[in-house]
This record gives structure tokens, sequence and C-alpha cells, in this order.
């Protein structure tokens, strides 16, 4: 019995002491909890009552070289009610729908939705939220928003991109310069009790939004305007299906404009530019929005035609495998081994030097350059020069060069190759390539962004981009603007001429896949002054009706910019 006693006697001493340790532990982790994390613990307390709502950071703006403001910002309001604050619900429906331009339904949905916050309407005009907000409407929140704002509607629509409801970037350089673009949004913090509903007098906190960055670019929106404007011309007067104008500075790359007609509003930019059928499918009407918004410039490519002998040339003279004095004969054609490959011109040049073949644009002329060259050369080239690769301009959806792979190669299609057919590049490619040929043999970086800004115009970011020197030797860059001026005062681009200026170029007249169909791509590549260019423009007008060669349409279109753009830029005659 005794036993039994002494033994319960421990049990409950055991019990105590374990119930005494876990009272010290738990006094313990109170202890803890109140002084050494009251602070943490009284700012969650304070969380669960604060309400929070964003203000959104005004985006910041993309200036262009001559300080004209491209995209901008406009005041509009948020429109929300909260569910738990709302007194008189049908006036609030009743308000909303006509002010707003919703109906009944769409409103009431959103009022007798129970959530925390529910938004009605976002991009409000200002003037409208003022108004909503002189009604005294227990529940309904107005708060400041920014809207992107485009001053000149569709000018380089493709290039600039535009943004979505949330102010961020979906395409063109608002995408790509995003970070420096878009700011930080901040915060509105209201104290509401346990039911949610807000405690009167007891005011807000703001975290103050902070402003985006300036973005300048070197296009010029003078230029721009121009270019446009002769673009839209090309594409009426020739009932063509699009016309692509790029025009940069062949010593560093920047570019000055990028027209791809027809345009979009960049205010209303889910609106679709042409006519179409009331019963399209919603991913009908996407997949032609996203046509829409493609900047055929870098997202397109096409065979170049005779505007790639440029390439052509400049592999041939810097592997010294033709001379400005060799002689050559166009009889109409040439046979590469089982092929019959024409010229343009069917009766033939007849015996030319290289030069006269160039300015003829004579494809026998170039075959044999071609051949001459070999096709481990011609693909040496084609590395050296940058063709193989992307420009990587600072725009989103730049494509690659499709090109054959060398192992199938063979003498045919070399041949066709020489002449700018059989594969294809995107416009910008073309234009780099060409510019970095005639500007002493240096591949520039095509590019639109030159600095950012911030808000008290300090500079925040100065771009740099790649330079690779020597893809070909000082001596071959200048034969090649030799060569291409004489192009234009006495071959196939004479109507690029302008009296006082040295105007270098190519003409090309290329026909789309299948050829059956009998639709031609026009384009024209010219650079001034000859010998020191300081301006190249490329002009292609994509399914041109009635006479479709290059020198004829193509070559004019780049003549009446020159003519405008050069003084502007102080280019002299001489």
């Amino acid at each position: 019995m005794e036993k039994n006693k002494t033994f319960n006697r421990k049990k409950i001493l055991i019990f105590f002491t374990c119930m005494a340790v876990f009272m010290m532990v738990l006094t313990g982790r109170l202890v803890y909890l109140m002084i050494f994390c009251s602070e943490y613990y009284g700012q969650k307390a304070e969380d669960l009552h604060e309400r929070e709502r964003s203000i959104k950071a005004e985006r910041g703006k993309i200036i262009d070289a001559a300080g004209k403001i491209l995209a901008d910002n406009r005041a509009v309001c948020t429109i929300s009610v909260i569910h738990s604050q709302i007194k008189e619900p049908e006036k609030i429906i009743k308000v909303l729908s006509k002010e707003l331009g919703l109906t009944e339904n769409e409103v009431r949905k959103r009022v007798e939705k129970v959530s925390s916050i529910e938004k009605v309407k976002s991009n409000v005009d200002k003037e409208i939220g003022d108004t909503i907000r002189n009604y005294g409407l227990a529940g309904v929140k107005i708060d400041e928003d920014y809207k992107r704002y485009y001053p000149f509607d569709s000018l380089a629509s493709k290039v600039l991109g535009f943004t979505g409801g949330d102010n961020q970037g979906i395409i063109g350089l608002e995408v790509i310069y995003e970070k420096y673009l878009k700011g930080i949004d901040g915060k509105i913090l209201t104290l509401t009790d346990a039911r949610g509903v807000e405690i009167e007098d007891a005011g807000e906190r703001r975290q103050e939004p902070i402003t985006g960055n300036d973005l300048h670019v070197s296009l010029d929106s003078n230029i721009q305007e121009y270019v446009q404007q002769a673009a839209l011309r090309a594409l009426q007067t020739k009932s063509a299906n699009s016309v692509s104008i790029i025009v940069m500075n062949p010593q560093n790359g920047e570019i000055y404009s990028m027209v791809n007609v027809p345009e979009f509003n960049l205010n209303d930019p889910f609106t679709l530019n042409i006519e179409v059928p009331d019963n399209l499918t919603q991913k009908q009407l996407q997949d032609l929005r996203n046509q829409m918004w493609r900047n055929q410039c870098i997202n397109d490519t096409y065979e170049p035609g005779s505007t790639f002998k440029i390439i052509t040339s400049a592999a041939g003279l810097e592997e010294k495998v033709v001379k400005l004095d060799d002689t050559f004969n166009c009889p109409g054609y040439k046979i590469v081994e089982d092929r019959k490959i024409r010229c343009h011109k069917v009766t033939g040049h007849g015996p030319e030097t290289f030069v006269e073949g160039i300015m003829n644009s004579c494809n026998p002329v170039f075959i044999e350059v071609g051949l001459r060259l070999g096709v481990d050369n011609f693909y040496k080239y084609f590395k050296q020069f940058g063709l193989l690769g992307k420009t990587n301009i600072d725009l989103p959806g730049e494509a690659n060069t499709i090109m054959h792979n060398k192992k199938n190669v063979g003498i045919v299609e070399l041949a066709t190759i020489s002449f700018g057919q059989s594969f294809q590049i995107t416009p910008i490619q073309l234009a780099t390539t060409a510019s970095s040929l005639i500007n002493g043999g240096n591949r520039i970086t095509p590019h639109f962004g030159v600095n950012v800004t911030g808000k008290n115009k300090e500079l925040v970011k100065k771009f740099s981009y790649d330079v690779t020197e020597n893809i070909v030797s000082d001596e071959t860059s200048e034969t090649l603007r030799f060569l291409l001026e004489k192009v234009v005062s006495k071959g196939t681009g004479k109507n690029a001429f302008i009296e006082g200026y040295e105007i270098g170029g190519k003409t090309a007249t290329s026909q789309t896949l299948p050829r059956s169909a009998k639709k031609y791509i026009s384009s024209f590549i010219g650079f001034a002054p000859a010998d020191h260019p300081q301006v190249l423009a490329l002009v292609i007008i994509n399914n041109p009706q009635g006479i479709y060669y290059g020198g004829t349409i193509a070559a004019p279109v780049a003549k009446e910019i020159f003519e405008n753009i050069l003084p502007y830029l102080g280019v002299d005659k001489k």
C-alpha cells in the first residue's frame, strides 16, 4: 500500500513539474512576443485594418530628336466601389451608369459584389471623375490615374508601340524600354473597423508614386511625318499592299524614321485600320490586330533581289575575284548546270565591264561573280558582314535571316543567291549591312534609344551600341560608293538623281513566292552624299499594281525623301 502511495506521489510531482516547465515556456514566449516582437505584430494588426488602393505612377515620356513629345500622359480616374461602405446602392447604380456610359446591369454586378474593393471603370476622363466625386456618394472611390497619350496619333505607331490598361508597354519602344519608363506606383492606405468600414476622421496615409524616366530617341518626328506622307502617296498611287521605309544614319546606326503604312492609331490601338466583316470570331479579330501591329521593317523577311548585289559586289571586291575593268558578256541569260537563268533584259546587255554590269543591274554578271567567289567564300562573307545573325535593333520581334544551309548550296543556289533570290532577310538587316559596307567598313547596330533622363532632366543612362570594325577594307568601301553613285547618275537608279547632290544607290525588283502569283516587291536603297554618306534610305513597295520595277516606282520615292530631308539635316549641295 505504502509502495502505491509513493508511486502516485512521483507521478503527481512529474505532472506538476511538467506543468511548471510548460507555464515558464509559455510565459517566456508571451514576454518575447509582447516585448521583442511588439512592433512587428502591431504592424500586422494595423495591416488587418488597412485598405490599400494603388496610385499609378506617371509613365516617362518618349521624346524625339527635335525635342517633341511622342508619348505623353493624360490625367484620368479609376472609379471603384467598396461594398461595406455603400449606403445608397440604387442611387450609386443610377449615377455611375449615367456618368460612365455603362448599363445599370453592368454597374449593379459590381455594386452588389461582396468584396473589399471593386473596380467599376478605369481610364475615366478627369472631368467625369470630378463630377462623380461631387455627388458625395458613400462607398464610391475616385482615384487619380494616368492614361498614355500619343500627340501624333498614328505617327511611328509600329515603332513607338502602346500600353495596356495597366499602363505597361505591349509592343515597340514602350515594351523594350519598360524598366526606364514605368515608374513606381504609389498607395493610398485607409483605416477600417472589424467590418471593413472606413473609420471616419482617421484620415489617409499616402505613399506618393515615383514618375518614370524620359526616353530620348533618334527618331525625328519631322522626318517621320514627311516620310510617312511619301509612303502613303506611294501606297495609294500604286494600290500596293504596304510600303515600308527606313531612314538612318549609316555612320552610327541612329534611325531617323521607320515607316510601315498603313499605320494604326496609337490612341485607339485595338480598332482595326481596315474594314472587316461583323461576324469575325475573337481569335480572327485578334489575328488581324496582331497583323496590324507588325513592324514589317523588322518582323518580316523578303527576297531582297538586286539590292543584294551590293553585298555580292563587296564580297567580290574584298576577295579580289573581280576588278572594275573586268569584262563580261550578257546574251540575256546565263546557263548554270541545267538551268537557264535570265537577266531582266531578255535581249541581253552584250559586252560590259563590271562597272557597267552594276549600273545595268545585270544578273549574269553577278552570277559570274558569285561563282568566282564559291560557296565557302560567299558564306565566309555572309558571316563577316553580319548577315547570318540579327542586327539587335532595340525593337521586339526581330526576325532572322532565312538562308540555305551551307551544305545544301549547289552551283544553282549559289547563282540565285548572288543576285538576291532564294533566301530572305529583313529590311533592317539589308539597311544595316549596306550602311556598314559604305561607311568605311564598320558594322553598326541600328537603334532608336539615345539616352534616359530623370525628373529634373538629369542624365540617368546614355546608351552605347556594338560596332564591329573592318568588315571590309576602306578601299573596298570607297570603291563600292563609287560604283553605287554610277548606278544613280547613269544606271538603273537614275530616277533618284538630284541635281547638286551625289546620290549612291541600288534598285531591285523581286518576285514573291509562289512565282506563279506574279506578285512583286519593288525597292530602292540609296545614300547621300556618295563620298561620305550621312543618311541612307531603303524604300520597299509590296505588291504594287501596274508598273512594278524598283527603278521606276521606288527610286522616285527615295528622291522625294532626299530632296526634303537633306537640307533639313544640313547636307549642302555641291
